[in-house]
């Protein structure tokens, strides 16, 4: 399993959600979105229906009676009902049960400032653990590299 730590700077959670899931998708997986914030879980919602001018990355929230369906489920919680592959924690916070079961094939934690310290916790606790690869993103210049 990989998991990606994403440090985000210029780009809000909302959009960096829709490119990881549209590149996702594109692989032929399906991504589950997690955020604790209900108002944060919205507004990904709406910048995923908004994501491309030729068309929108389809999305619902989780709960809904068409949750298996959804290629894009968003919840407050690690529990994909849509066969999702990866699993985008957008608001910042680890979630150890993201490695449970095996049930992601790659993990995204998209974090700020703010929440730096925690994610270098997170990135510790991914390190002692066998079987996971781990990476490190920031943007420069405008783009998406690997540091780490």
């Amino acid at each position: 399993m990989k998991v990606d730590f994403w440090l985000l700077s210029r780009d809000p959670a909302e959009r960096v959600v829709a490119m990881i899931a549209e590149r996702v998708l594109a692989e032929g997986g399906r991504a589950l979105v997690v955020s604790g914030d209900a108002a944060q879980r919205e507004s990904v919602s709406t910048t995923l229906w908004e994501a491309r001018p030729e068309g929108f990355l389809a999305n619902g929230q989780a709960g809904g009676a068409h949750d298996a369906d959804q290629p894009i489920l968003i919840g407050e919680a690690c529990v994909s009902t849509n066969a999702a592959t990866a699993c985008i924690l957008a608001d910042g916070h680890w979630r150890a049960e993201a490695l449970a079961g095996d049930r992601f094939e790659r993990v995204f934690l998209l974090f700020g400032d703010e929440q730096r310290d925690a994610a270098r916790t997170a990135w510790r606790e991914v390190s002692a653990a066998e079987g996971l690869e781990r990476s490190f993103f920031e943007q420069k210049d405008g783009r998406w590299v690997k540091v780490a």
